[in-house]
């Protein structure tokens, strides 16, 4: 398959890990240097859609364009909404850095009717999937913020050091990483985006943001 990646090193580097490779890989950290090749590719997945809305409309009216969106901090349904009619076959998934590379991927659903299209694009990437929600932060995304961010409030009390927390999530729930560690990974400006994403969503006060963890954003 020949895979249109859009996104930095980091993100090819992963997509490789998660998809093997037997497939073709093409890097463009940009939109306007894939819109002519758009519809000579198999897959594309988008890490940056996300930072421009008004990029949608690259895929909007080719309709042989299989798309993966970054959907964590914006749905596909508020990217649906942009002006014009969707012609292009689109589904959302867990873009941010670690988060592709597991053994099912995460994604949703523009339509319904769609899932027949998702099941054989994912047998032909060789891997497992997952369909939730279409809803701001998915499902692992928002959790892992989550808990990004309480890790950060325990740091402010004083109850234990960055490596105890890390440590003993690790042992604890059998995670990859430590919150700090993936904190390091996603990037503090980005987990605080997603947090103030869901709460806006959400109006949940689990998800209000850690001052600490806001400072850190500001000067990263």
């Amino acid at each position: 398959m020949n895979i249109l990646i859009i996104g930095d090193a980091v993100n090819l580097e992963e997509c490789r890990q998660k998809f093997g490779e037997s497939h073709f890989y093409s890097l463009h950290r940009n939109h306007l240097e894939v819109k002519a090749i758009i519809g000579q590719q198999d897959v594309v997945f988008d890490f940056l859609i996300d930072k421009d809305v008004s990029q949608m409309n690259v895929y909007r009216h080719v309709n042989r364009a299989v798309v993966f969106l970054n959907t964590v901090r914006i749905t596909l349904k508020k990217f649906a909404a942009t002006d014009g009619q969707i012609e292009c076959t689109l589904f959302g998934f867990a873009g941010l850095p670690s988060f592709l590379n597991r053994e099912i991927l995460e994604t949703s659903l523009y339509q319904v009717g769609q899932i027949s299209q998702l099941e054989d694009v994912c047998q032909k990437l060789n891997t497992k999937f997952q369909i939730v929600e279409d809803r701001v932060g998915l499902v692992t995304p928002r959790v892992i913020c989550m808990i990004i961010n309480e890790a950060y409030f325990t740091v402010e009390e004083g109850t234990a050091t960055r490596e105890d927390i890390d440590l003993a999530m690790k042992l604890g729930t059998n995670y990859p990483y430590g919150p700090f560690e993936w904190a390091k990974k996603i990037g503090a400006q980005t987990v605080v985006e997603v947090l103030r994403a869901v709460y806006d969503d959400t109006k949940d006060e689990r998800y209000k943001i850690c001052p600490l963890l806001q400072q850190e954003a500001n000067h990263n």
